[in-house]
């Protein structure tokens, strides 16, 4: 196994200032990054403790620096290499439920899940099978959306929501978090159809909370899922199982966003930013506004104002008065 080269931790204050101290007790050169309380480089190892309390080390060194320096002084507990004996459960058969295209005005909305177990968990070690938001290419989440693909053991599901079909299904719900509800639940309906190949059958589907209430997925739920636990929890990307669905979710997205800009011979850009704006006015200009559907997501604001349409009065989010019971 190739040593890791990426490591996170939580410190509270009292673990940051001895940190802190021993950086600078060990001539780390000083670092300054936003919003971070303060950070250190030294040879084949960076760091860098945020305001929030999240400490990242990276580079070759990382593994040394964790084993050697950063647990037994500063957190005083040994994890690293021995994370699956303190929490059994990581290597429990699983479906991790993700998606990719939400916030993106051009291209579908892909929702993938993904079985996993203890014999693909182990394949996967040192594969770089994370959050897709951590990986920085396209290119590179490509090439481990091969490998999760071809892992034996590994069964997974993608259902992409054409732009068309999202307009549709936005229109009827009403609802963005609808949709993510139905997308999850058509995927781990889906999963669950290829029971066979699970062995041995998931204990759980984990997916992130996008919802104020989990119930608005567990009532999407479909026959076969009805029986399957759900598990949401924010920062869901944190397991693996979920990682992996980012991944092919994420590479998804971006083959059928590529495709659809071949298809209609202008670049669409991903996210919601000028260059996006500016894409959809050429758009219109080559297509006209009536075929502005077939790529876009049209309850953006983006599509009342590439089309010259007011938009809609923006509706402050309150968070529910909670019941008396």
């Amino acid at each position: 196994m190739n040593p890791i080269t990426s490591y996170t931790a939580k410190l509270n204050d009292a673990q940051a200032k001895e940190l802190e101290w021993y950086l600078r007790e060990n001539q780390f050169e000083p670092r300054t990054v936003p919003y971070a309380r303060f950070g250190g480089a030294k040879r084949d190892v960076n760091l860098v403790f945020y305001e929030s309390g999240k400490l990242v080390v990276q580079g070759k060194g990382t593994q040394e620096f964790v084993e050697f320096v950063l647990e037994p002084l500063i957190l005083k507990e040994a994890k690293l290499g021995y994370e699956t004996e303190l929490n059994p459960a990581l290597l429990d058969p699983r479906i991790g439920v993700d998606e990719s295209g939400k916030g993106d005005f051009f291209g579908p909305l892909c929702v993938a899940g993904v079985y996993v177990n203890a014999q693909v968990l182990a394949a996967w070690q040192d594969k770089g099978v994370r959050d897709s938001k951590a990986i920085g290419s396209d290119k590179k989440i490509a090439d481990i959306a091969k490998i999760i693909r071809g892992t034996p053991g590994c069964v997974y599901s993608v259902v992409p929501i054409g732009n068309e079909a999202y307009n549709r299904l936005y229109s009827k719900m009403r609802s963005v978090n609808a949709i993510l509800a139905w997308g999850h639940a058509r995927v781990i309906e889906n999963l669950l159809g290829q029971a066979p190949k699970m062995n041995p059958p998931p204990l759980r589907a984990i997916s992130d909370q996008f919802a104020h209430s989990k119930e608005v997925t567990q009532k999407a739920l479909m026959s076969l899922g009805r029986d399957l636990e759900l598990v949401q929890r924010h920062k869901a990307e944190e397991d693996l199982a979920v990682a992996a669905a980012s991944i092919l979710a994420r590479d998804e997205f971006v083959t059928r966003l590529r495709r659809l800009g071949t298809e209609f011979g202008i670049h669409l850009a991903k996210g919601a930013s000028t260059e996006v704006e500016n894409g959809a006015r050429e758009f219109i200009e080559k297509h006209g506004a009536k075929n502005l559907g077939k790529i876009a997501k049209m309850h953006f604001r983006t599509a009342y104002r590439v089309q010259g349409l007011p938009e809609p009065p923006k509706v402050e989010w309150r968070k529910p008065a909670r019941t008396q019971t």
